[in-house]
């Protein structure tokens, strides 16, 4: 029970490497995840809708997005994804790689979802994401995109699920301020 406490302490109190590490070591390095994204308008209605296989071995990661036949759909990596709001980094979270981050001392003890959360800034050559930790888990409970200091896209995890021993989001929303529309990200199966 001591153990615990500390542990809880330390995670509490994390610099951002640590809780950085965290969500690292949150996304499975060998992992075949199956599940679909679907474009909704912002009553709910579905717009469009792709299955995706996202596998990822050694490091290397790579997606692959089937229409509603099964055929393969291409699409580019730079920017959104067949009109949807997800881009590579959302399906990825490439951007907890990134090496350049600090805590954003002005969002610093913020919310999600009711947890106390650390904001950090990532940043990658012209590219910031702010990311939310949840302080006790270190797990990633949110991430903005920004452009010239605003946000303007959102992921956000709206339920999780146990996939073995492991607990992970299973829904998450990624909205594009202002378009009037957001895209659901759903995984089915984890192997």
């Amino acid at each position: 029970m001591t153990a615990l406490l500390a542990s809880l302490m330390i995670a509490t109190n994390a610099p951002a490497e640590e809780l950085v590490m965290s969500c690292r070591t949150m996304v499975p390095a060998d992992v075949r995840l199956d599940g679909r994204i679907i474009l909704r308008n912002r009553k709910g209605f579905s717009q469009a809708e792709y299955g995706y296989v996202l596998t990822r071995n050694g490091g290397e990661t790579d997606l692959v997005l089937k229409d509603a036949s099964g055929a393969e759909v291409p699409f580019e990596k730079d920017g959104r994804i067949l009109g949807t709001d997800v881009t590579w980094s959302d399906i990825t979270l490439d951007y907890l790689w990134w090496d350049d981050f600090s805590f954003d001392e002005e969002r610093e003890a913020e919310s999600v979802h009711g947890q106390k959360c650390a904001v950090i800034v990532m940043k990658k050559g012209d590219r910031t994401v702010r990311v939310w930790v949840d302080r006790k888990t270190g797990a990633l409970m949110q991430a903005e995109e920004l452009a010239g200091g605003r946000p303007v896209r959102r992921l956000w995890g709206t339920r999780i699920k146990k996939f073995g021993d492991r607990w992970m989001a299973n829904v998450m929303e990624v909205e594009t301020l202002g378009s009037g529309h957001r895209t659901k990200i759903t995984v089915e199966e984890l192997k």
